[in-house]
């Protein structure tokens, strides 16, 4: 690469007459060659070097190299002489030369600039400056050429370099480069050339074709991957520290090119640290995976630590902890033989540490806490809070580094690392590697410990909003399920509710608030609740939602809800039912064991007001089922919802061992739907209730209507009292009678033409209730000695288990109940 003639090329003059290429391309291009050593100084200088910068070698030998290439000095003024050429200009990618010259990155660099010599024009040079490894004294190898001669055609091959030496190739030209490398270093030793070529090959550099036949090396662009040898033995360097392993020989003197390649290992090492936690919100699994992502790379043993209340799911004061904070044992990696460590400390175990400990340190400071080599004092001191276990013959000698979890300026705890005596002990760059890891960690965990803590929360107010209904009820089994949505939160809009009602009914709503979130949650609270009171007032159907859609104009226009109430008569055997918007529900007969959607009038959902609503009637027989449930169990986005509704149809006619079996085999089938679709799992939130519809039998029905006459009370007491023993009731006589008495009396006194009601229904309970034709409602009166009424019902309140009153289309009931004696 360095050929031509010199001895004709006058010193500090650019060499205009290098023989051209026979392929006419750019030629042959004389190069400066200049190699620096350890204390910068200048170990070899090049005939292209004396050529360039017009100084002879023997000058140049010996001198330090910052003196001989000087690279920020001034453009020298009109006419003035100079020894020396000075760059008055820098151009490119990497630090200037001068950096270079001093010691500075030990990575490749390039530039540009203007050379200004006693004699001459300006002279644009163009240079590369690598360093060298190894064992030998040689720093830094530096290149340089004329730019001009570069050019070819005016500009051609020089566009193709200035300024930034953008075009590269890869590889290939190494080869050239090894051939050709010792004809530019004449003076040097065959050994010397040879390890400067491997180590030059070695580092893996791009080079720039500037000609058909040479190729220069140039600093690469930084995304311009290295060749693998180098990598694999930058990345061997790095870790040899991390993993307490010597730095093989040949590789101690690599200086700050290994320190460079070890922050580059570690950083590698947090990123992958980085993409092996946080996969899921769970809070158990985080805490494993932040557990096994520095075993054994980093450490060979790692204990986590997390406030009692982070472990809960909890919210905590976010002061300094104390020496009264629990602290639970959540996670224990090692490398040691199995059991070792979990028969001394193990997991779930939880503690306070005292404040001499370097754990008590860390989670007080927020600082990690870096202890070489545990001493003995320090391993008995450490071993003291643990009764009746000595843990020293696992720490003591061992390197140890306690990181704090921290996230948002409050500690959720902290990890203690260890290191096995015969590795390397943790220094000041695994002090800040730990200190980045645990901060990572601790954003992770918190982000999981807020989602466990909104989980909890969330539970606990869908579990306060949705209602906890018995099995059974008056001549029916009911059975319920409530599913969240898997994608949309743990709380929605949806409900049901089982309402008792006064004469052994039982009022069955679903209901589903458009939206899910918070705020649906409570718009379903407020409706719930105001079915439950407009069911107690027992409102007819039509009625209630009538009420309902008032109730919800008022609450505002932003939500809508649906809304199906049914009301199921046991002695009648009929179900009254009313539709807001609603899926309709399915009714399965016991006879046959068909199941059949039932035809009701839709209506408009909740909350869009002015819309009527109607009531229809329909007979059951004992055994049928009743199916009600929410859009999300039978609606796929996309498909017809007739598709979920016959699979509700048909899964809701197969038998089942129980109502509980029943529900579910309902939520097989539908899930099964949801797969054949194709949709994926089910992202709406689901309220299930069925009602097995079990009746009444006619005989435990006594009924009686008595004249609006005081003689009238006599007799019902007697009926009540024979219709007790024929249902082998005597305990329940003395205490029926007296209600009845009291009761009865009441209606007598208040009722106006209408006969006056009497029934009694053997079922779970024994219920009494008692009808007139008076609407106003009797009220619990504190009855003073002199009073002459007042007192019944207080009687009433005190023998029965149940009492209330409610309005009726001819006036209003009262009624009571008993608890049936034990057989």
């Amino acid at each position: 690469m360095e050929r031509g003639t010199e001895q004709d090329t006058p010193p500090g003059h650019r060499a205009r007459d290098a023989p051209a290429a026979a392929d006419g391309g750019a030629g042959r291009i004389p190069l400066a060659v200049v190699v620096v050593d350890r204390d910068g100084l200048v170990s070899h200088w090049s005939r292209g070097a004396r050529r360039l910068f017009a100084l002879p070698k023997e000058e140049a030998l010996g001198r330090p190299a910052v003196d001989l290439l000087p690279v920020t000095g001034a453009l020298p003024e009109e006419g003035e002489d100079t020894p020396y050429g000075e760059y008055a200009a820098y151009d490119g990618p990497g630090p200037g030369l001068g950096a270079c010259l001093g010691g500075g990155p030990a990575y490749p660099a390039a530039g540009r600039a203007r050379l200004a010599a006693s004699g001459t024009d300006r002279v644009e040079v163009l240079w590369w400056a690598y360093p060298l490894v190894g064992p030998g004294r040689e720093r830094l190898l530096v290149l340089a050429a004329d730019a001009d001669g570069l050019r070819t055609d005016g500009a051609g091959a020089y566009e193709r370099i200035a300024p930034g030496f953008a075009r590269h190739t890869d590889l290939p030209g190494a080869e050239d480069l090894a051939r050709r490398l010792p004809e530019i270093l004449p003076s040097m030793s065959v050994g010397d050339s040879a390890r400067i070529v491997s180590q030059v090959l070695e580092l893996g550099y791009p080079v720039l074709e500037f000609s058909q036949n040479d190729r220069v090396p140039v600093t690469p662009d930084w995304g311009v991957p290295r060749r693998a040898e180098r990598r694999q033995r930058r990345e061997r360097a790095a870790r040899a520290p991390a993993a307490g392993e010597p730095v093989p020989e040949e590789l101690r003197d690599e200086g700050e090119d290994l320190e460079y390649a070890a922050v580059r290992e570690r950083l590698e090492f947090l990123n992958e640290v980085s993409s092996r936690i946080g996969t899921s919100l769970d809070l158990s699994r985080t805490i494993v995976e932040v557990s096994k992502a520095v075993v054994p790379r980093f450490t060979d043993v790692a204990g986590t630590y997390l406030r009692e209340q982070v472990v809960a799911g909890e919210g905590f004061d976010e002061g300094v902890p104390d020496t009264t904070t629990m602290w639970h044992r959540v996670a224990l990696e090692h490398t040691d033989e199995p059991g070792r460590w979990e028969d001394v400390v193990p997991v779930g175990e939880a503690m306070p540490f005292p404040a001499h400990t370097p754990f008590f340190q860390c989670m007080t400071t927020g600082e990690p806490v870096l202890v070489p080599r545990i001493s003995e004092e320090m391993g008995h001191a450490i071993a003291s809070q643990f009764d009746k276990r000595d843990i020293r013959p696992l720490i003591t000698g061992r390197s140890m580094l306690v990181v704090p979890l921290k996230a948002r300026h409050a500690v959720l705890g902290f990890m203690i690392l260890l290191r096995h005596p015969e590795r390397q002990v943790f220094n000041d760059m695994d002090r800040v590697t730990g200190a980045e890891l645990a901060a990572r960690a601790g954003l992770v965990l918190d982000n999981a410990r807020m989602y466990t803590y909104q989980e909890n929360v969330a539970e606990t107010l869908q579990d306060s909003m949705l209602p906890h209904i018995p099995p059974r009820m008056a001549g029916c089994d009911i059975a319920t399920r409530y599913l969240p949505g898997t994608l949309l939160g743990r709380i929605g809009g949806d409900w049901f509710d089982a309402v008792k009602l006064p004469g052994a009914r039982t009022a069955f709503v679903v209901g589903d608030v458009m939206g899910h979130g918070l705020n649906s949650a409570a718009m379903m609270g407020q409706l719930r609740t105001a079915v439950q009171t407009m069911a107690g007032l027992d409102l007819p159907p039509a009625q209630l939602l009538r009420n309902l859609d008032d109730l919800a104009q008022r609450l505002g226009d932003t939500y809508l809800a649906t809304c199906l109430y049914a009301v199921y008569d046991p002695i009648a055997g009929e179900l009254s039912l009313a539709n807001a918007g609603h899926i309709p529900p399915v009714l399965v007969r016991a006879a046959d064991g068909r199941s059949e959607l039932l035809d009701l009038p839709t209506g408009a959902p909740i909350g869009v007001g002015g819309v009527p609503f109607e009531a229809v009637r329909v007979p059951v027989e004992p055994g049928d089922r009743l199916v009600m449930c929410t859009d999300g169990l039978v609606e796929v986005r996309g498909e017809d919802i007739g598709v979920g509704l016959a699979t509700l149809c048909e899964s809701a006619a197969h038998p089942a061992a129980s109502m509980d079996d029943a529900c579910d085999a309902i939520v097989r089938a539908l899930a099964v739907m949801f797969s054949e679709a194709g949709r994926g799992g089910r992202k709406d939130d689901v309220a299930l209730l069925m009602a097995r519809l079990g009746g009444i039998e006619p005989d435990a029905v006594a009924e009686w209507r008595l004249r609006p006459d005081p003689s009238e009370v006599g007799r019902a007491r007697a009926a009540v009292r024979e219709r007790l023993h024929d249902w082998g009731l005597p305990k329940l006589v003395d205490s029926t009678e007296l209600m009845v008495s009291e009761l009865v009396t009441n209606a007598v006194r208040h009722s106006h033409a209408r006969p006056v009601a009497l029934r009694l229904v053997r079922g779970d309970t024994l219920l009494c209730e008692v009808e007139d034709d008076d609407h106003e409602l009797p009220t619990l009166l504190n009855a003073r000695p002199a009073d002459e009424f007042g007192r019944g019902l207080r009687v009433v309140s005190t023998l029965a288990r149940e009492w209330g009153t409610s309005r009726t289309a001819a006036g209003k009931s009262v009624w009571c109940e008993l608890t049936l004696p034990r057989r």
